[in-house]
């Protein structure tokens, strides 16, 4: 095996400040690190217990927000109940061939698919 794991995925937003309050306060996330960087701060969140982390990485201002990341969830109706009480549109949660999802986008237009685990 030539690549055993993803360590962190770069999720591009405007404002680490901003894009730190949604991923922790709404979703949930903790911070695995925030460290000086030249650029700005090296800012990583996870799900706890999750083993692949989110840079949250201001400094590519012309890269596109990305889109289709797959995350799982236990409970859609209360992650969904979460979205609505911090005024974040979603779809969903549906039931599909596959199973139920929920889709969501980050405050700067990062898209992400939520499957029920």
């Amino acid at each position: 095996m030539l690549i055993s794991a993803i360590a962190t995925v770069t999720v591009p937003v405007a404002d680490q400040e901003r894009a730190l309050a949604f991923y922790t306060g709404v979703l949930g996330f903790e911070v695995r690190t925030d460290n000086p960087f030249p650029m700005g701060r090296w800012l990583t969140v996870a799900p706890k217990g999750g083993a692949t982390t989110l840079l949250l990485a201001s400094w590519f201002p012309a890269m596109a927000p990305i889109g289709g990341l797959v995350v799982t969830a236990p409970d859609l109706d209360a992650l969904a109940a979460r979205l609505s009480e911090n005024a974040t549109a979603f779809e969903g949660p549906s039931d599909e061939s596959w199973g139920r999802q929920l889709l969501f986008q980050d405050p700067f237009g990062n898209g992400y698919v939520v499957s029920q685990a």
